[in-house]
């Protein structure tokens, strides 16, 4: 079996993000680079099938030099071998240019199924994969937090509102996954020798023969507003007094009794 996972390199949760003065992006020094967590979760999901079944893990990424250190990440948590989409021109590419740069790697190399994230944490737009399947002409699973190969096609849990869905698919298709879908494992210190050693092939845009002209654009960043300082309720200085105090407040300040 054939197995591709995408992965996006991203910020760190936990780094603190400042906007540039232009509002044109964020100011990357000092930033840790990760690995997408959703992404996390379709490479072990891709990890568990292929040794379940046999076959072989291709990672793809798109992104500058340093996602190079993403794509080891998985090469170290057991995927075979990774294709890394990086060219100056992919620098801040939409959805659509992303999933169309993937598209065009991912059709140059055999596949039954298609891993993806369900979202980057960084912009957010959970749309790739639902591109990516779109332009491989395959179906697509989204926002899968179970998973089951069994007979030639794939049955997978998407919850939903108030329920679950059980969704029966044939291969080739395109799975995103959801938190809860499985743990994903660490690389262990073999894994990451070996990684070193696992071959990457490097594409850009004129390789891969598609177009960098996207359909959307940032206009602007913007942080979020400053959180205003918080108020202490004195009141008469009794447990009521505040009550009466806080519900006056809450009526003509907040306005929201």
């Amino acid at each position: 079996m054939n197995i591709v996972a995408c992965v996006k390199q991203v910020p760190d949760t936990e780094a603190q993000i400042k906007v540039k003065p232009d509002g044109s992006g964020i100011e990357e020094g000092g930033i840790k680079w990760v690995m997408n967590p959703y992404d996390e979760f379709g490479v072990e999901e891709a990890l568990r099938l292929k040794e379940k079944n046999g076959g072989e893990v291709t990672i793809v990424s798109v992104g500058p030099q340093r996602a190079m250190e993403t794509i080891r990440t998985a090469l170290a948590m057991g995927a075979d071998k990774g294709i890394h989409i990086c060219d100056p021109a992919f620098d801040g590419a939409d959805a659509y240019v992303t999933a169309s740069a993937l598209a065009a790697a991912i059709k140059a190399v055999p596949f039954d199924i298609v891993f993806c994230g369900q979202r980057a944490i960084d912009d957010d737009s959970a749309q790739v994969g639902a591109v990516l399947a779109e332009l491989l002409g395959i179906p697509q699973v989204t926002v899968v937090t179970k998973f089951e190969f069994t007979d030639g096609a794939v049955k997978v849990i998407r919850p939903i509102e108030g329920a679950q869905l059980l969704i029966e698919c044939p291969l080739p298709c395109v799975v995103t996954a959801q938190k809860g879908l499985n743990e994903p494992r660490y690389a262990s210190l073999p894994g990451i020798m070996k990684a070193k050693k696992k071959p990457v092939e490097v594409k850009d845009a004129a390789v891969l023969g598609v177009s960098t002209e996207g359909k959307a654009k940032v206009a602007r960043f913007v942080p979020p507003p400053a959180r205003a300082a918080g108020k202490i309720i004195c009141g008469d200085g009794t447990p009521e007094g505040k009550a009466a105090e806080l519900a006056k407040l809450l009526r003509e300040e907040a306005k929201v009794i």
